[in-house]
Parts: C-alpha cells; sequence; structure tokens
C-alpha cells in the first residue's frame, strides 16, 4: 500500500544495485541509531551517573551564583554602613560646631551680665559704703574668689567659736 504520488521512493523497489546498496546503508544507520537509542534507555547506571553529573554542574554553578551574590550584599551593606556613619559623623560635627557656638554666645552674655553687675557693685560700695571700709569692700568686689574664701574662713571661725565655746 504504497502511495505512487508521494516524492520518496518506496522503499520495496531499488531501481539498480547501487540505489540498493544506499538503502541499505542508511537502514543500517537507523537501526544503528535505535540501537544506540534503546541501549542508553537500558543503561539506567549510566544514565543516573550523567543526571548526578549535571545536577553537580548545576550545584556548582549555583554555589558560584550565591557567593557572587553574597559577596555583592556584603559590599552593598559595607557601602551603606560606610555612608551612614559618614552621614552620623556629619551631623555630629555639624552639633558639635553648634554647641560651641551657642556655648561662646552663653559666655559672652554671662561675660557682659558680669562686667555690668561689678560695675554696679562698685558704683554702689563708693556711694554707700563708709570712708574707712570702702577700700577693703572694693577690693573684694574687684577679686571676689579671695574675698569669698577669706569670708568662708571667717564664718568657720565663728561658727565653730560659738558651737563650742571655751570652759
Amino acid at each position: 500500500m504504497t502511495d505512487r504520488k508521494s516524492s520518496e521512493p518506496s522503499a520495496t523497489g531499488a531501481k539498480g544495485p547501487d540505489e540498493l546498496r544506499r538503502q541499505i546503508a542508511r537502514t543500517r544507520s537507523e537501526l544503528g541509531d535505535t540501537v544506540e537509542e534503546l541501549a542508553g534507555k537500558m543503561d539506567v547506571k549510566g544514565r543516573a551517573q550523567a543526571r548526578a553529573a549535571d545536577l553537580r554542574d548545576k550545584a556548582g554553578a549555583m554555589t558560584v551564583q550565591l557567593r557572587s551574590s553574597a559577596a555583592q550584599a556584603g559590599h552593598t551593606v559595607h557601602e551603606k554602613a560606610t555612608q551612614a556613619g559618614h552621614l552620623v559623623q556629619d551631623r555630629a560635627a555639624k552639633t558639635g560646631h553648634r554647641v560651641q557656638d551657642r556655648t561662646q554666645r552663653a559666655g559672652r552674655i554671662t561675660q557682659g551680665t558680669a562686667t555690668r553687675t561689678s560695675a554696679a557693685l562698685e558704683r554702689r560700695a563708693e556711694h554707700s559704703v563708709p570712708r574707712p571700709a570702702r577700700p577693703l569692700v572694693m577690693a573684694a568686689v574687684r577679686h571676689p574668689r579671695p574675698a569669698l574664701i577669706v569670708g568662708a574662713a571667717l564664718a568657720t571661725i565663728v561658727v565653730v567659736s560659738w558651737r563650742y565655746p571655751k570652759k
């Protein structure tokens, strides 16, 4: 039941010994390929080894890819941490400068207030303190630290003598 209209020659009729040899060679080649395929399908151990080798190759490739991704993530984290560190350092420096400026401003204000207070105390001392005690009071106003030390010593002597009188 061959179709005479098809373009392939029928397998049953060879037109000469050369064509018959070619058909035999082609059939042998096809049979060889078919036998190799069947032998490959029957070789379970070989197929398993080939599959294991493929899986090992895939695992190796995935390992390389994961290591590369991890290294890149590490670099990214390092860069972001460095940027954050610089940002914190910049903000700390700006805050430090701001605090320093405010402290200097407060110091100038305090110094101005102390100068005005000192001048006011000197004017009061000149007008309200009796003439014999005026140099002592003026010295205490100009140099308050030694006056405070002497005053504290005198207060201590008074308290001790009052608390523990001689008998």
